[in-house]
């Protein structure tokens, strides 16, 4: 179960889809359950599997995020479908029912941790770690395995004492995302002066502080191109002067967009992996972010791009600098990373995800004999 929806602008829900995806293709009989969509937009006639709706509230600020409300059609979804393994992405309100139900069933929940929310505490309300962590610990504690989908991740949960760890990373979509979508008429639209062509794609929500691309906007010869919308739209469209904002892409869009890119830039610290970024690797493209978090698993640096200090404006700046001025070390970084990317289909990890769960019923199996 998902605590967010749609997929196409949710990376929790994303990975849960393409989950479900992998299960079926593998002969498992998975069901979602998702927050509802918008009054006025029809449910994904795409999704794998059946999708159990329930009552949803829009994410302040980004009404186009569905946020999961408490449902009793949850309990009586894992009744009927007589589930052996509860999956619970990003637990936090759904999640905790979900555990609860799971639990009276004596059916074994694997919870998957996905939001940094301590990290968001700290932005939004300047307070709340200890908290969040709280929150945290008291949630996954309950679930029978946690996977954490970065090595930081996962150091930063057995820190906060949270127990039944295991690493479990995201799937990536080769065939969607590759070098040869590289459009040259997007390109000259982007930058009609033939300027190289720096990129970000996210939400713009203050964590992503895609403010920190404003020095790389005033290097000449740089097209900053922002994918993507949020509440800080507004503000980052006063901050970035001189760069393109595209708003929301998808799909096939999407991914044209990012081959057409020379550099891809994520500026977030509070990334529990960052699937924007092996996007971008899978799109040939070098690759500048933050050391912290996510990223420091995915970008080698000095061979697939440039990790630069969190929250640091010149240090972005100075790496795109440094991108912008050598089109060999860009080609090279771009090829790297794609190589790295290849074997990281979700197929290679929803296999992971299958030994995790058989490792789980094992471990009950056990448990139950005893």
């Amino acid at each position: 179960m998902t605590e967010s929806f749609p997929p196409d602008v949710n990376g929790v829900a994303h990975c849960a889809l393409q989950t479900a995806r992998h299960l079926v293709d593998r002969g498992h009989a998975p069901v979602v359950v998702a927050p509802a969509p918008a009054p006025g937009h029809k449910p994904d006639a795409n999704a794998p599997c059946p999708v159990v709706h329930v009552p949803s509230l829009p994410l302040p600020g980004y009404p186009q995020v569905r946020v999961a409300l408490p449902s009793r059609r949850l309990a009586a979804t894992l009744i009927e479908h007589r589930a052996d393994v509860v999956h619970l992405a990003s637990p936090f309100v759904l999640g905790v029912r979900g555990m609860a139900a799971a639990a009276r069933l004596g059916t074994p929940a694997v919870a998957v941790y996905q939001t940094d929310l301590a990290g968001y505490a700290r932005t939004y309300m300047g307070a709340g770690e200890a908290a969040a962590w709280r929150r945290i610990r008291s949630v996954h504690g309950a679930a029978d395995l946690t996977l954490a989908p970065s090595s930081a991740a996962l150091r930063d949960l057995e820190t906060h004492g949270v127990p039944r760890v295991e690493l479990w990373p995201r799937g990536v979509d080769t065939e969607r995302f590759r070098p040869d979508r590289r459009d040259e008429a997007l390109r000259r639209e982007l930058a009609p002066n033939g300027e190289l062509i720096v990129g970000y794609v996210g939400r713009l929500a203050p964590e992503k502080q895609v403010e920190l691309l404003a020095g790389a906007c005033g290097l000449e010869g740089v097209r900053v191109v922002v994918v993507g919308d949020g509440p800080s739209r507004p503000g980052l469209e006063q901050a970035l002067p001189g760069a393109v904002f595209l708003g929301r892409r998808t799909g096939d869009d999407l991914a044209r967009v990012f081959a057409s890119f020379d550099v891809f830039a994520h500026t977030g610290p509070f990334e529990t992996f960052c699937q924007t970024v092996q996007e971008a690797m899978a799109s040939g493209l070098p690759v500048v972010a933050p050391a912290a978090g996510g990223p420091l698993d995915l970008v080698a640096h000095g061979r697939t791009g440039l990790l630069v200090p969190p929250r640091d404006a010149t240090a972005v700046r100075d790496a795109v600098r440094a991108l912008a001025a050598d089109a060999g070390l860009r080609a090279a970084f771009g090829a790297a990373g794609r190589a790295t990317v290849e074997g990281r289909t979700w197929a290679a990890v929803g296999d992971q995800l299958i030994g995790h769960y058989a490792n789980v019923l094992a471990a009950r199996r056990t448990a139950v004999a005893a």
